[in-house]
């Protein structure tokens, strides 16, 4: 689902950067006017599980995979405003320190996922007061309208797709878009098992729901390498397939790029060891997030 750099032409990513910027602004007052402090613990631990979560490719078919991307999830725990503060503390760490998603087509990914997916999200859970069903279409609709995004940005910036391969990628999007749904029914499911009442009052989510989300999160990161579909992502599928994988050109080399540890005495063990240090600075980086939005406007050090 991240958009490297070389894919889309400065037209379309540069506004689009112009754009994030202030939207992302304007969300983090929002979050703070009504951020409740509790939050900084459950922030931390969302962030580093969807960080992880987003590790583990799983097939979606024709010799391609998807992941959770994980906004509707974030809006229902966290609330949209501050749901986009934390995938924008994923996105920018994926970019900065993985080379996952690139650094010019950084406010693209952030404009497509923590900011359209989180809101796509969020709306059918609203409008539907919270049932199931509202969080299984609010999945869907999150990953299919990042998905679109995406690929108007793709065809807005001269990238032709033949018909068979635009309808058969649409096709995929759509499967990994019912699995985030799924997705995301069972893990909010599972969470109000262990802390019942958890949606209602996430605030309090920093006790046994942080130390699951937590635990699960170290598991996927460094355990998730053995079970992740090796297959190319959707959007990565897709450049394959009509042929601009080769235009992927970062701004420069990353640490960790492609989740891997330089000189790692095997592979499994560097994307673990990698994974692991993901988890952290996410949790981190989200954690801090909490702590500013916690400062309300006008209050001193």
């Amino acid at each position: 689902m991240h958009i490297p750099d070389g894919f889309l032409s400065a037209r379309v990513w540069a506004p689009l950067d112009l754009v994030a910027a202030p939207v992302v602004a304007w969300m983090g007052r929002k979050a703070q006017r009504e951020f409740d402090h509790h939050k900084i613990p459950l922030m931390g631990v969302m962030g580093a599980f969807i960080f992880a979560a987003q590790m583990i490719n799983f097939p979606v078919g024709n010799g391609t995979s998807g992941h959770l991307v994980g906004s509707a999830l974030l809006a229902y725990t966290l609330g949209p405003a501050a749901a986009s503060i934390v995938m924008v503390a994923i996105l920018s760490i994926q970019a900065l320190v993985f080379q996952d998603g690139g650094l010019l087509a950084l406010g693209a990914n952030v404009c497509n996922m923590a900011i359209a997916g989180v809101f796509a999200g969020y709306l059918p859970y609203m409008l539907l007061k919270g049932r199931k069903s509202g969080m299984f279409l609010g999945g869907v609709l999150s990953l299919l309208a990042s998905a679109l995004l995406a690929l108007a940005e793709l065809t807005l910036s001269g990238v032709r797709m033949p018909p068979a391969v635009l309808t058969v990628s649409l096709g995929l999007f759509v499967v990994s878009a019912l699995i985030e749904g799924a997705i995301t029914v069972a893990v909010v499911g599972a969470l109000e098992k262990i802390q019942p009442g958890f949606l209602v009052k996430p605030a309090t989510g920093g006790g046994r729901v942080g130390l699951v989300l937590g635990s699960a999160a170290v598991v996927l990161a460094g355990a998730g390498v053995f079970v992740a579909s090796q297959h190319p992502d959707g959007i990565e599928s897709l450049a394959r397939n009509i042929g601009i994988w080769s235009l992927a050109n970062p701004l420069f080399q990353t640490p960790l790029a492609d989740y891997q540890i330089p000189f790692a005495a095997a592979p499994w063990f560097g994307k673990a060891v990698a994974g692991l240090a993901g988890v952290a600075a996410v949790y981190l980086a989200c954690r801090a997030a909490g702590r500013v939005l916690a400062t309300r406007p006008g209050e001193g050090s």
